[in-house]
């Protein structure tokens, strides 16, 4: 049976519609969910939408509609936003479901017969932005004297009763873990900051809230609903089938292999739902990575009040789906923060995608059409320099990409995918097919076919990040859809295959056009 692997996204906060940044998470996760089924993993992918909240009521409030109805709008902007960006999730979770509102009241109980809860009175200081608690220590000032959250978010003074978990039951129990499980946490910076966080003193949590009730109601305790942050992590197991621990689905994808998150929310997900999970006597997540921020031009953070969001619909309508899903993946490195400009899209797409693979795939198909009516052959004596392009390309992409791919060093496997790509063009200048025809046909034909096995592999290793524009490749070089994955590149009969079948190419289209520059770079 294929192993499982499990990966989810955060759960998205639908108080807006989505922004690049989560376009850029949820493509990243989805190359890794593409990656490991390309790998013969039985991958299961969980996305979905963080409803309740403060934040959420306030926000369907001053709009002046119920808070029900600005989710139901919101989330599906989210899941348009899957569709469009090609993220191949396999289930898409909403907290206001009824089958989350059990598996979050399955949690609570279990904490609570654990005898990790009890009942309090909260003081202290709260971001509404982030759905946060903080201690003063954390607290800087702004304009105006006022205290900010390390996100840089206003806080308020929260004064309520409150349920607590106490959290600080668990320090010991987590730096354990830290220490016995180094990949729980990454990269190495985020699991640093974690470290000094939990080494520092963790104290009891307020995980339930009075003043609003936006949530999912507290078990046995009028007038609380849950903290937002008890919910929506509870999500990763809804999308697996908790609270029916004993089902099939649970039992082979639990625990997830990656939780993908932002870098700002890693203290929620490396302390306090590890707690919560140890509480319940569930298994821990694998690794939970926190990536970087996505920075507009000048390199700040965006957000909503800076006014800087960008729609990655409107990016996607505008450079295309894959191109953008390529530039992040290749332009910055996975973990760090990076910038992001229209001209930078339209440079790489160019130099990379349609300069180098695609002129590259269209030139070599071309010339088989033209010169050689379409039909493959595999009559032919490889010399060195076909051999020696082999082992590059292979080298490549059946080794160092998924190396580099397997730990999230997207930006590294897709270097080495180019350095491959480049020594095919790099072949083609040297061997030039053109000038054999009249000189060599039979030599041209050995160099053309050496080119189309090339062509092919190079397009099944990108697939991750470029499924559709690889698909319509494939589609073209009469490779089945069933023989696109990573096994395929270690088949060494299926060009045979393909030539007894009679395939004849027919006249070749370009998956990967130009550019052109913004009006504004030009």
């Amino acid at each position: 049976m294929p192993e499982p692997f499990y990966i989810t996204t955060a759960i998205n906060y639908p108080n807006g519609r989505p922004h690049i940044g989560h376009a850029y998470e949820g493509i990243a996760t989805d190359v890794v969910a593409r990656f490991q089924r390309a790998r013969g993993r039985d991958v299961y992918f969980v996305t979905g939408t963080d409803e309740h909240g403060l934040k959420m009521d306030q926000t369907a409030r001053k709009a002046g509609r119920a808070t029900i109805d600005l989710a139901n709008e919101m989330s599906g902007y989210f899941r348009e936003m899957c569709t469009k960006l090609d993220i191949s999730c396999d289930a898409f979770v909403r907290t206001t479901e009824p089958r989350h509102h059990a598996a979050s009241v399955e949690l609570w109980r279990r904490m609570e017969a654990a005898g990790d809860l009890y009942l309090d009175r909260y003081e202290g200081w709260y971001s509404v932005r982030d759905e946060a608690f903080y201690d003063e220590s954390e607290l800087s000032e702004g304009e105006g004297s006022e205290k900010l959250s390390p996100q840089g978010t206003p806080v308020e003074w929260t004064a309520e009763e409150t349920w607590f978990f106490r959290l600080s039951k668990y320090q010991d129990k987590l730096l354990a873990h830290y220490r016995d499980h180094p990949d729980f946490i990454r990269p190495e910076s985020r699991r640093n900051e974690v470290l000094r966080f939990v080494e520092g003193g963790l104290k009891d949590l307020s995980v339930s809230r009075t003043s609003f009730d936006w949530g999912v109601p507290v078990p046995g305790s009028d007038g609380h609903v849950m903290y937002v942050w008890v919910d929506a992590l509870t999500t990763y197991m809804t999308g697996v089938g908790f609270p029916d621990s004993d089902g099939e689905k649970f039992r082979k994808y639990w625990p997830a292999d990656i939780h993908m998150i932002g870098k700002d929310i890693v203290r929620f997900h490396a302390v306090y739902w590890p707690a919560f999970l140890m509480s319940a006597g569930l298994p821990l997540p694998r690794q939970v990575f926190g990536h970087g921020f996505l920075l507009a031009r000048g390199g700040e953070k965006m957000s909503k009040s800076a006014g800087n969001v960008v729609d990655p619909m409107e990016l996607a309508e505008r450079y295309g789906v894959d191109n953008l899903r390529y530039f992040f993946m290749r332009e910055i490195a996975f973990g760090q923060d990076g910038s992001y400009s229209p001209e930078a899209i339209v440079s790489r797409t160019n130099a990379e995608l349609a300069n180098s693979f695609g002129n590259l795939a269209q030139r070599t198909l071309s010339m088989i059409f033209k010169n050689l009516d379409g039909v493959l052959s595999d009559d032919y004596s490889p010399s060195e320099a076909d051999l020696a392009l082999r082992s590059t390309v292979n080298d490549a992409c059946r080794t160092l990409l998924p190396r580099e791919f397997e730990v999230l060093n997207f930006s590294e496997g897709l270097a080495e995918w180019m350095r491959a790509v480049f020594a095919c063009n790099q072949y083609v200048d040297e061997q030039a097919p053109w000038a054999l025809r009249k000189t060599d046909p039979e030599r041209m034909k050995a160099v053309l076919m050496t080119l189309f096995m090339q062509v092919r592999t190079l397009a099944i290793a990108v697939r991750p990040v470029v499924p559709g524009s690889a698909d319509r490749l494939l589609d073209q070089m009469g490779i089945p859809p069933g023989e696109r994955d990573f096994a395929a590149l270690e088949d060494a009969d299926w060009f045979g295959r393909l030539v007894e079948s009679g395939f004849v190419l027919e006249q070749p289209t370009g998956v990967f056009p130009r550019l052109e520059m913004p009006e504004e770079a030009a």
